[in-house]
């Protein structure tokens, strides 16, 4: 590609003149964007042809991560980091009058993900090829992605977000490599020499069309980087059934129903589902990426030429959550009926193929379909399903013959619904959870029986994140820190972190950790600056809780504090306190009316306090809209302390705990998901722990006990901050304003008990407060949380999936 400045800036300016005709002077960011990037994926390219090359020369076995959501941010930083050349790159842009930040700016995140379980999904799918293994995604390429968030008069709006309107440089369309899904329709069956045939008519057929992403793995000091393929299908009607529509009497409206029909299935992620329709097309989604997603995996195992005994030895397909799970009944059909096995041979061939990751204990996340919307949509696979749960059934009933309930319990069909998680947990050879606490929950709470009937089948993987985008990429000064200071084999084996431990006390050190906390500070004070025309307190502490917005994480326990906090300077405009900046981001779902309360209500709050004299010098509130990976790149370098407030039991593991940690912010948390394995590394001395712990929880929601109206009694202080919600005052523009919060606090009896934490997570920040003077013990415990951070990266973690899950090794590339 290019070795040196020099070069680089040679190559670049030919491309501008020749793919776009015009000089350096006349190009514009976006210009030089769409250059750059396209530079880099045809160099990319051929690494990538030679990757897949010698996976099919060395029949390597392959993973498949099939996930709705893939979180993957702006791809252009984080290539030109691991293909070696980002210094080259970033210099030789300055040196033409060109900022790369700026360029960077230009690319749009990638709108494939929600949450943590997209982010997840893609720092997987980065150490898989920085690691070396033969591992790819497999999702679905959302024309929308989830939405692109505006605050209106404090309340969230909801956009449409195009981030494919100028295109994505990074993926190529693969029309070659389409593949048929079909919908509805009526199975026939026939007999042939003694045995069951089974055919599908009158289905609705859709074109599912590839679109490749080359996966850029950390090149290292190795010759080349390894190349894995994220491959996000798109749904585009067929031309047949234009004809079947004419042929049958149909009309041009029909048709063009059809058409919009097709086209809504990779149209939005996570379409609403509060109405039949909404969870009719979720569904939709979902089979469409599982029967797209298997085809294209064994139309690449069938060039192998082996039977399909063999597959397990050659394939691994992992279900992210529960979403994909429909892969298990649709490899069966086609081992079923279109390869001719038998079903005892068919089913071992699955559950040895397939592998699931629960990513939480959740009822409402724990997904489950009314039988007659699986029959109609997916009626050959509905049988395989039914007959599934008859032969797991009987299977439990021989084993437990005096325990109807617990058979019923257990059942994948039941009172008329198909629960995806046991169909996934009966059709798996591995059930992992992602973090101690959470896998111990599900052995010994929420999937108790399954894991007494399988008990070789739960293993625990916590979650890891990739240090690369998140230390390297986003805070390079603080990773140049570390290369300096212990060397740069910790980026081929971040566990090697922890030798930063012995400068925790060296007060050179931790003025440059200082020096670059400040820095990332005021980035992010220019960045609030420039959007919302506010200037911010530098010198104060970022206390930061980004994340999705739902009511477990208790963004409301934080707003609640923060009002209390607002009240005592009122009170004492004297009261000694270190100055604190609050700073939240987060989406709320379009129909989750209790969360975009909450993010109403932290909007008000801000109003009040960023405008109010009295407190302005010592208190502010932001609320940064649309959070987004990149937003996220700006934010968490510059926190002190993160906000981990989940209620215990509940936060499966989490992943922005590991990120606000690996950039030497302080947690303040719960012992809830990996908190609890941070906790163990730390000790208390360095994070700030309160709150219930899981058994108080689970002991609270089974026997009882918890009247959040008697803490409300009790304590004035909550009083005084409830009070706010209902009566008149600074935060309510109107009556009943924020009666849901209320309510769901007093009425519902605190089903997350905020109120019941509400006391130790004062205290807590009343710690955090002592602590932040003491400056040198400040710098101390963040150097350690920067040091112990390496054991939480994403390459140990699929280490551990790839040894012990799919049986895999790095592929020995020449």
């Amino acid at each position: 590609m290019f070795t040196s400045k020099e070069s680089f800036k040679s190559i670049f300016q030919d491309n501008v003149v020749s793919k776009l005709g015009k000089t350096l002077e006349e190009v514009s960011s976006e210009d030089v964007y769409t250059i750059l990037s396209r530079m880099i994926r045809e160099s990319a390219g051929k690494e990538w042809a030679a990757t897949n090359r010698e996976f099919k020369d060395n029949e390597e076995k392959q993973v498949y991560y099939l996930s709705l959501e893939f979180l993957i941010g702006r791809l252009l930083g984080n290539n030109l980091l691991n293909m070696g050349v980002l210094e080259i790159v970033q210099e030789g842009l300055e040196d033409l009058g060109v900022s790369l930040s700026e360029i960077e700016e230009q690319e749009a995140d990638a709108g494939l993900g929600n949450g943590g379980l997209g982010r997840l999904a893609a720092c997987f799918m980065d150490s898989l090829a920085s690691l070396g293994y033969a591992g790819h995604g497999c999702g679905i390429r959302y024309k929308y992605g989830l939405f692109e968030q505006k605050i209106v008069d404090g309340n969230q709006v909801e956009l449409p977000d195009n981030w494919l309107q100028k295109g994505n440089e990074w993926e190529v369309r693969r029309d070659d490599r389409k593949v048929e899904v079909r919908f509805g329709g009526n199975v026939q069956v026939h007999e042939k020499d003694g045995e069951l045939e089974f055919s599908l008519h009158d289905y609705e057929g859709v074109w599912a069309i590839p679109y490749d992403v080359p996966v850029i793995g950390y090149k290292g000091n190795k010759e080349s980087s390894h190349m894995n393929t994220l491959r996000l299908w798109s749904a585009e009607p067929m031309r047949e059934m234009a004809s079947r529509s004419s042929s049958s009497g149909g009309n041009y409206y029909s048709y063009l129903d059809y058409n919009r029909s097709v086209e809504s299935i990779s149209e939005f992620l996570y379409p609403d589902d509060s109405q039949y329709e909404g969870r009719l097309l979720r569904l939709k989604q979902q089979y469409f990426l599982c029967s797209a997603g298997l085809q294209s995996i064994l139309r690449t195992y069938d060039k192998l030429g082996l039977s399909y005994e063999e597959l397990p030895k050659k394939i691994a397909i992992h279900i992210n959550d529960t979403h994909p799970t429909l892969v298990i009944p649709e490899l069966m059909r086609i081992l079923l009926d279109e390869k001719g096995y038998g079903w005892d041979t068919a089913w071992e061939i699955v559950t040895k193929t397939v592998s699931y990751t629960n990513h939480t204990i959740l009822s409402e996340a724990l997904e489950k379909w009314p039988t007659h919307m699986v029959r109609e949509l997916l009626p050959r696979v509905y049988m395989i399903i039914e007959e599934i749960n008859t032969r797991f059934c009987g299977m439990l009933m021989d084993k437990y013959p005096n325990d109807p309930d617990r058979v019923a319990h257990m059942a994948i069909v039941f009172d008329d619904q198909v629960k995806m998680a046991h169909l996934a947990i009966a059709g798996s050879h591995s059930i992992n959870g992602v973090a101690a606490l959470h896998t111990d929950i599900l052995k010994q709470r929420e999937m108790k029986n399954f894991y007494e009937l399988y008990p070789d089948r739960f293993n625990n993987k916590t979650n890891g994140i990739t240090h690369r985008r998140w230390l390297m990429h986003a805070n390079p000064e603080l990773s140049q820190l570390v290369s300096e200071s212990i060397g740069t084999r910790w980026i081929t084996h971040p566990q090697e972190m922890v030798g930063i431990l012995k400068y925790s006390e060296d007060a050179s050190f931790q003025e440059r950790t200082a020096q670059i906390k400040l820095n990332n500070k005021q980035k992010l004070a220019s960045y609030i600056e420039q959007k919302y025309d506010v200037k911010v307190n530098t010198d104060s502490i970022f206390d930061v809780q980004v994340k999705r917005l739902h009511a477990y994480k208790r963004q409301f326990l934080n707003i609640l504090h923060i009002i209390h906090l607002y009240h005592q300077i009122k009170a004492m405009p004297s009261l000694d306190m270190v100055p604190r900046t609050f700073i939240f981001g987060a989406k709320a779902a379009p129909s989750y009316y209790l969360a975009k309360s909450t993010i109403k209500l932290i909007n008000s709050v801000a109003n009040v306090v960023n405008n109010d004299p009295d407190v302005k010098d010592k208190l502010n509130v932001f609320f940064l809209e649309n959070y987004s990976v990149s937003l996220a790149e700006k934010i968490i370098p510059a926190a002190d302390v993160s906000e981990q407030i989940s209620t215990a039991s509940k936060e499966a593991s989490g992943t922005g705990n590991m990120k606000f940690m690996m950039n030497g912010a302080l947690t303040v948390g719960t012992l809830d998901g990996a908190n609890v394995e941070m906790h163990e590394m730390l000790g208390d001395n360095n994070m700030f722990i309160f709150g219930l712990h899981a058994n108080q929880v689970m002991d609270y929601y089974q026997h009882g006990g918890y009247n959040a109206r008697d803490i409300y009694n009790s304590d004035s202080r909550i009083q005084e901050v409830m009070n706010q919600l209902i009566e008149r005052g600074p935060f309510t523009n109107h009556n009943n304003e924020f009666d849901i919060l209320y309510r769901s606090i007093l009425d519902m009896n605190d089903e997350y008990f905020v109120l019941k934490d509400f006391s130790a997570y004062t205290e807590a920040h009343v710690q955090i407060d002592l602590a932040y003077r003491n400056r040198k013990e400040w710098l101390k415990k963040s150097i350690h949380n920067i040091g112990h951070s390496g054991k939480f990266s994403s390459d140990l973690t699929i280490g551990q999936y790839a040894s012990e899950i799919w049986k895999i090794k790095p592929v020995d590339r020449p």
